[in-house]
C-alpha cells in the first residue's frame, strides 16, 4: 500500500514548495528511486526544471519536463499521466492526483499559506479515511540544507 508523507515547511514564501521538492528529489534520486514530480502547471514545472539544474553544485539530478528526453529517473509533469513511473511521487498540486495509488511513496509538500493548509488538510483526511499509512515531517525552512 502507498505510504504518504506530508512535509510541512515552517516558512511561507515564493519557491518554498519547489525548494522542498528539489531536496526530496535529490535525496530520493541518490537512494535509487525513480521520481515523478506533479506540479500545478507548466510554469511551475519550468521553474522547478531550472532549480534542479542548480540545486546543489556538488550533485546532478538527471531530469526533464514531461515529453522530453531523460525523464526515466526524474520526470516533471503538470497534469499528464505519469505513464511508467510508479515509485516516488512528489505532489505539488493542492489536490490528490487520481493516479497516486500506483506509487509506493507519495510526498505532499505543505507551506503555511492558507490555501495550502486548507487543501492539504483535506488531502490528509482523504488518505487517512482510505487507510493509507501517513507520516508528518516538520521542516524548519526549505532553504535549510
Amino acid at each position: 500500500m502507498t505510504h504518504v508523507g506530508f512535509y510541512v515547511v515552517a516558512t511561507a514564501g515564493h519557491g518554498q514548495r519547489l525548494q522542498v521538492a528539489a531536496r526530496l528529489a535529490d535525496k530520493a534520486f541518490r537512494r535509487g528511486h525513480r521520481i515523478f514530480i506533479h506540479t500545478s502547471n507548466e510554469a511551475q514545472a519550468q521553474e522547478l526544471d531550472q532549480l534542479l539544474w542548480t540545486f546543489r553544485p556538488s550533485s546532478f539530478i538527471p531530469h526533464g519536463l514531461w515529453g522530453q528526453a531523460h525523464t526515466d529517473a526524474v520526470a516533471i509533469g503538470w497534469g499528464q499521466d505519469p505513464a511508467h513511473h510508479n515509485d516516488f511521487l512528489i505532489n505539488l498540486q493542492l489536490q490528490v492526483p487520481p493516479f497516486f495509488s500506483r506509487f509506493k511513496r507519495v510526498a505532499e509538500v505543505v507551506t503555511p499559506e492558507a490555501a495550502s493548509l486548507a487543501a492539504l488538510r483535506d488531502s490528509w483526511k482523504f488518505y487517512r479515511d482510505r487507510g493509507y499509512h501517513l507520516e508528518k515531517h516538520d521542516i524548519p525552512s526549505a532553504t535549510d540544507q
